[in-house]
């Protein structure tokens, strides 16, 4: 009987290597051995906040509510009830400068909003 179990379990195993396998999905058409990237957001850069230093855009927004640092790179998050917006700065010191944002939620033709631009304005 001992010697029936590990027969029976090889001719299950051959079995199973034998059964048809389903189907994979269906892949969009790309170069063999490459992987399609996805769209990247639309540029955001709104001609008030672009490429301006730290000072300025403290000074039109006061400081930011949370601040993150990775390197040589900042960012910088404001928030709202409606909105929260993303500053993503390089350089360093008095050299750093606006070079890409995002809203949450996004415009309609860019990555960042106008209106939750504008409401993020001090009076």
């Amino acid at each position: 009987m001992i010697r029936k179990v590990p027969l029976l379990l090889m001719a299950l195993g051959l079995a199973a290597c034998g059964a048809p396998r389903p189907a994979a999905p269906p892949v969009a058409p790309s170069a063999p051995g490459t992987v399609p990237l996805p769209v990247p957001p639309p540029r955001g850069e709104p001609d008030q906040f672009s490429n301006i230093n730290v000072a300025k855009l403290r000074a039109m927004l006061g400081d930011p509510a949370f601040v993150r640092k990775d390197g040589a790179t900042e960012m910088w998050r404001y928030d709202r009830p409606a909105c929260h917006a993303f500053f993503f700065l390089y350089g360093s010191g008095a050299q750093q400068q606006v070079r890409h944002i995002e809203t949450m939620p996004a415009g309609k033709s860019a990555a960042a909003d106008p209106a939750c631009l504008n409401a993020l304005k001090k009076p």
